[in-house]
């Protein structure tokens, strides 16, 4: 290769390399300019210097000096690009930030409205000396059914009524069958079975039905479920709970209504009622534990007995602040999650 030809490589390189670093805008643009031009094993330096072993023997000590000229004009514009980057005077393009403008504001975001509900629901039973108990979302049909006093001819039971899952260990029927709880009934019987009396609990969660979505009824809701077992525990002691909770929790002086209802699990049973804005609004159901379901967990039905009550989160949420459709709760819709 003709010195003029080596020469004119090396000037259309220097060239090229200052342009390029003159105008990155970043690091990784940096970088990508330094393996380009500099790299060790690929990089265009590193190429030419190769064809200095072609130039002629004569031509080669002037061909060397302009090799090195052009290695350390080419590391002076990196590293002048690099101080440029690392000082913050890189130009930008397009509209400047303005520093001087006030920033965004961040939003923080708050509990979702069922969760506020359970969380006040939670303070006020707290102070009557209820805790609360959690249990498995997945239930087995003794915990869901067959403590409670459902036998399995009732309708409850029904497939077309739960969300049944099949499972390998299952051998007729629905025996060996598990299902997503249809209550939380069945944390009641979880404590039972390990806590001896007296046992004063309210077990708070999600609970599963198939149920056609629309204003009243959704697939999924939350249900509160209220227990306390004790020696001498009376409908009386039930509906002075029940008062307090409903003064507490709509505010005012609430009065309740007792209607006579049936329940597997509660002897005598009641639909329980709530004057409240001159209204009779129905809150769910309540009774004493029935004998046969204090038996199924190892309590003596002659030395204890107790109350139980659920009522329906999403109910007492719709209640409280005016909402007519339970299908809003769970939208995700901001514009109306925001108001509370």
């Amino acid at each position: 290769m003709s010195l003029a030809n080596f020469l004119q490589q090396l000037d259309r390189l220097e060239a090229e390399a200052a342009s390029t670093l003159g105008e990155v805008a970043d690091s990784e643009a940096l970088e990508t300019a330094r393996v380009r031009f500099m790299g060790a094993k690929k990089g265009l330096l590193k190429d030419i210097q190769k064809l200095l072993g072609s130039v002629e023997v004569a031509d080669k000590p002037a061909a060397g000096k302009r090799l090195n000229e052009v290695k350390g004009a080419i590391q002076t514009a990196f590293d002048e690009a690099k101080q440029r980057l690392d000082s913050g005077t890189t130009e930008r393009q397009g509209p400047q930030p303005d520093p001087t403008l006030p920033g965004t504001p961040l939003r923080l975001g708050h509990l979702h409205p069922v969760t506020q509900t359970i969380e006040h629901l939670k303070e006020i039973m707290g102070r009557m000396g209820f805790t609360t108990a959690e249990g498995p979302e997945v239930e087995d049909p003794w915990h869901n059914f067959v403590a409670l006093n459902i036998p399995e001819d009732h309708p409850a039971r029904d497939p077309l009524d739960n969300f049944y899952l099949a499972t390998a260990g299952a051998t007729s029927g629905l025996e060996g069958s598990r299902l997503m709880r249809s209550q939380t009934s069945t944390v009641q019987i979880r404590v039972m079975e390990t806590t001896p009396p007296p046992v004063r609990i309210i077990s708070l969660g999600r609970v599963y039905r198939p149920d056609a979505p629309d204003a009243t009824h959704f697939p999924m809701f939350h249900q509160m479920e209220g227990l306390y077992v004790a020696t001498d525990v009376t409908m009386a002691n039930l509906k002075t709970v029940l008062r307090i909770f409903a003064n507490n929790y709509l505010g005012g002086d609430v009065e309740i209504r007792f209607r006579p209802s049936f329940f597997p699990f509660t002897e005598p049973s009641v639909e329980v009622d709530f004057l409240w804005n001159d209204n009779w609004i129905e809150f769910g159901g309540a009774g004493m534990v029935d004998p046969a379901v204090l038996a199924s967990v190892g309590y003596d039905p002659e030395s204890v007995s107790g109350f139980a009550f659920g009522l329906g989160v999403e109910r007492l949420c719709m209640r409280r602040h005016g909402i007519t459709d339970i299908r809003d709760l769970f939208s995700g819709d901001l514009r109306f999650l925001k108001q509370f």
